[in-house]
């Protein structure tokens, strides 16, 4: 057995030997993660410039897309260095630092889509409170709280992890997670990290927010089946992209909470690193895809925007 200060690297065991191919990986992951940060930031800059877009709502979507920027950066770099790498060695240091921008894209991503379901329940069952109950300043501070509670609250969990004594290296993922990190201590007092990781972590990020967007989208259902047929297309043309984004990132929960405490290798291996990444990767793309092709006023905003940018330049 092996004490805390004696380790100083875990392993990613995950990576296996990929051979000449590792450049194409590379490549591949290089491209996806430029074109993460490239849709992200246009769809910021395009609500930043546009002032018909300086509504709550899309006070959210900003939100929405720094942190896909913030998920991505957590995962892909390190993959793309480990893709190149003969020992797939990650510092002590920089696996906690992985695990709490990981930890905090998840709670963030939660966090805001649960008030962008709220928004959207004012703004369909209650049309006439919505310009009191939501308000830009209102949106900003609840923005904050949102990224600041994150922050704590990963933070205190990893407070509780830095401490335990660690006994093993091997870390059978392409990236650290919280739970086998823990799993490697050999400190008694490990149970309460993984408390903490069970109410703070699942039921208070992910299945409290989840049941609340459930009840919104009933409430939601209930008055579109009574309203107009304009009053269904706004809420089919708004509401989409937001149940797409929830769907995705439920089941990539759900299946990264599985494979961590099940045997999965009886999958095949290429589909088994595609989901463990799946949520840190494909949703970050997925979002500002989904958001900038179905919300109209987007589209517009980025035709307008690029029309006048083409006529400059002829000009």
């Amino acid at each position: 057995m092996e004490n805390s200060t004696e380790i100083m690297s875990f392993v990613l065991a995950m990576y296996g030997n990929m051979g000449r191919l590792k450049y194409l990986y590379f490549t591949v992951a290089l491209l996806f993660y430029m074109s993460v940060i490239f849709a992200n930031a246009f769809l910021i800059v395009i609500i930043y410039l546009d002032k018909n877009l300086h509504e709550p709502m899309y006070l959210f979507l900003c939100c929405l897309f720094v942190n896909e920027i913030w998920g991505c950066t957590s995962i892909l770099p390190c993959l793309m260095v480990h893709f190149l790498s003969e020992t797939h060695e990650i510092s002590v240091i920089y696996c906690f630092l992985q695990i709490f921008n990981i930890h905090s894209y998840i709670g963030i991503e939660f966090g805001t889509l649960t008030m962008m379901a709220y928004d959207r329940y004012v703004c369909i069952c209650k049309p006439l409170h919505y310009n009191v109950i939501i308000t830009k300043r209102t949106v900003q501070k609840v923005i904050l709280v949102i990224w600041v509670a994150t922050f704590i609250e990963v933070g205190v969990l990893l407070s509780f992890t830095a401490r335990l004594k660690r006994c093993g290296t091997i870390i059978n993922k392409v990236f650290c997670v919280h739970h086998l990190v823990v799993e490697l201590s050999c400190s008694p007092n490990r149970t309460l990290s993984l408390i903490h990781d069970l109410v703070f972590g699942l039921i208070f990020s992910v299945a409290t927010p989840v049941c609340y967007i459930s009840y919104t989208y009933v409430k939601i259902l209930s008055v579109c089946l009574k309203g107009s047929k304009e009053t269904r297309m706004k809420a089919l043309e708004t509401c989409t992209p937001h149940f797409v984004s929830i769907t995705s990132v439920v089941l990539g929960c759900f299946y990264s909470l599985i494979t961590q405490r099940f045997d999965v290798r009886s999958v095949p291996y290429p589909l088994c690193v595609f989901f463990h990444i799946y949520i840190m990767v494909v949703q970050p793309l997925q979002n500002p895809l989904m958001y900038g092709l179905k919300l109209s006023q987007i589209r517009h905003a980025c035709k307008h925007l690029l029309g006048s940018t083409f006529s400059w330049r002829v000009f």
